[in-house]
């Protein structure tokens, strides 16, 4: 296998200047899907025979505790390969995914509390899912106060690194909790193994959804990285032809 691009991902500059090309495609694919996605299912799926209209709540509330697992894996794995191998690209990218993948759990806690109250007439109980994506929670928020509690970004980028791999025991209880303890939260909706027992008209808005969160995750992950790319790399040439380009 040529590890060639694993290479150039170690370039900071490298990584500015191929992403520069993404970016507008991202926006773009990010509005329509997510506008097609909102429309069909909040305006035209139909009504779920059990909960009615307060089902239409999971094209935001999927979407949004997906990306809070996935973007908690990928911040971790960018903090392991900030540790073995010192790219600094990927310690930069462990930091700039932390405040976002807390947005995305904040925001799988709220809309799960709003869907809670009327399927079951509470806004919150110690549920084994709840409980632990509120863990999550707790270590995103213990990762960005490691890396703003030390002035050396190498210090800083370690522990909170250590933090983010110890932390990785709870995805898969997140994941499982449904099937490993008697809970009052629902099964999986979505899963790899199993057909979707949504009636297609559900499923096919709540795909478009998933799909248009992951664009909008990666746009708002690459601009942020990017902004981070310039602060780090300021003094460097290529940086500063970009922020004072010559007349």
């Amino acid at each position: 296998m040529n590890w060639t691009w694993f290479h150039k991902m170690g370039s900071p500059k490298w990584f500015y200047d191929i992403t520069d090309k993404w970016m507008f495609w991202l926006g773009l694919a990010s509005v329509l899907l997510l506008s097609v996605a909102m429309v069909w299912g909040l305006a035209f799926a139909p009504a779920d025979y059990q909960q009615g209209n307060s089902f239409r709540i999971i094209f935001i509330h999927v979407p949004s505790a997906f990306l809070a697992q996935a973007c908690y894996v990928m911040m971790a794995v960018a903090g392991a390969i900030g540790l073995i191998w010192k790219m600094k690209l990927a310690d930069m990218a462990a930091k700039v995914s932390a405040p976002i993948g807390a947005s995305f759990t904040i925001l799988a806690l709220l809309t799960g509390a709003i869907w809670g109250k009327p399927t079951w007439g509470t806004w919150w109980v110690w549920d084994a899912r709840l409980t632990s994506m509120l863990l999550l929670l707790f270590l995103y928020f213990g990762f960005m106060a490691l890396q703003s509690a030390f002035d050396n970004e190498s210090t800083a980028a370690k522990a909170s690194s250590i933090l983010a791999l110890v932390g990785l025991v709870n995805i898969p209880i997140i994941k499982y909790s449904v099937e490993w303890w008697n809970t009052l939260h629902q099964p999986a909706t979505l899963t790899l193994t199993e057909r979707p027992a949504m009636a297609t008209e559900m499923l096919i808005p709540l795909l478009l959804s998933i799909a248009a969160f992951y664009c909008f995750f990666t746009l708002v992950f690459l601009m942020r990285l990017r902004t981070e790319v310039l602060i780090r790399e300021k003094r460097t040439k290529w940086v500063k032809k970009i922020v004072q380009p010559e007349v």
